[in-house]
């Protein structure tokens, strides 16, 4: 009988706590919204329930999680939430493993899906694979030979920290979700006859989510946009390349769900930015397992635990 273990996501609004094999394959799955004003503690009460409710399946071999922020691995401790209040140095791995009686990793939570699309997703033919998530924020893991490299600490693969120029403009600050929203709205206020504005107007908030549709209806401030995006995202891609040669690049979070117009923008920029000895550069893919790529990765993270 294949072995059981428990995976965990602890974002900044959703919740995700599944069973399932080494693999990353899902077989149960408990996911709630997070109420940040309830801060830390909110959260661990509905780990705790969760748990109740999972644990009629048997005890897990051991538990993985990918938290919502920066995280020191090695001791299993938080080291802050930039949503959550009352995460800052709390002893995550120790506290699940007196939860559940198995031992514990902790991961964050770009790293873990990292680890998920790299095994079991879109990169499981690729080794190495450089993920790139895009949601409110900008992460990045690369994960090697099946694991994930850690740098000497800190240091971690924050991709959305690079920057994009000498006046310091970051990656986060162009290609978050949240910097394209922004960009989106002020598209829309300056060619407010656009397809783009139309739907921004009709249907506001989380704006980027609108750029497909208007694409797809041949607006070109959508394309520009889009192609804007992807060049700034090929060029701090391209450092990943020259220095760490994965064999493909996944695109992960919120803003990838743009789909094939985004991921081949991206593909068609990057080798502008990369040596000649180096074309035509990594291939670059689109993220697989959506929402459920933490937990999956957690699972696989929960399972190199048990494996020592």
């Amino acid at each position: 009988m294949n072995a059981r273990f428990l995976g965990i996501e602890i974002g900044a609004t959703k919740l995700q706590c599944a069973l399932g094999d080494g693999s990353g394959r899902i077989e149960q799955i408990e996911r709630e919204q997070v109420n940040p004003e309830a801060g830390a503690a909110g959260i661990r009460r509905q780990i705790a329930s969760a748990w109740q409710r999972l644990r009629a399946r048997g005890r897990p071999a051991a538990v993985g999680v990918g938290f919502g922020g920066p995280v020191d691995w090695r001791a299993g401790r938080v080291i802050c939430s930039h949503h959550v209040p009352g995460w800052d140095g709390f002893p995550l791995g120790q506290w699940l493993e007196e939860l559940v009686g198995a031992p514990a990793a902790v991961e964050n939570d770009a790293n873990t899906a990292a680890l998920a699309e790299a095994l079991a997703g879109a990169g499981r033919d690729a080794d190495p694979l450089f993920y790139v998530t895009m949601g409110s924020g900008v992460g990045g893991g690369l994960v090697a030979g099946g694991r994930v490299y850690h740098g000497a600490p800190p240091g971690e693969a924050e991709i959305g920290h690079v920057r994009l120029d000498r006046e310091g403009t970051t990656v986060e600050a162009r290609c978050s979700g949240w910097a394209t929203d922004r960009r989106v709205r002020r598209l829309a206020a300056e060619r407010p006859e656009s397809a783009l504005a139309r739907r921004v107007a009709a249907d506001p908030g989380r704006e980027a989510r609108h750029l497909l549709p208007a694409l797809e209806e041949g607006d070109p401030n959508a394309r520009k946009l889009i192609e804007e995006t992807a060049s700034d995202l090929a060029f701090a891609l391209s450092h990943v390349a020259h220095l760490f040669h994965p064999a493909a690049i996944v695109l992960g979070g919120g803003l990838s769900l743009i789909g094939e117009p985004l991921r081949a923008a991206v593909a068609k920029a990057l080798p502008d930015w990369l040596m000649k000895a180096f074309h035509p550069g990594p291939e670059i893919r689109l993220a697989e397992l959506g929402e459920r790529a933490v937990p999956a990765g957690a699972l696989i993270l929960a399972a190199q635990k048990a494996a020592g």
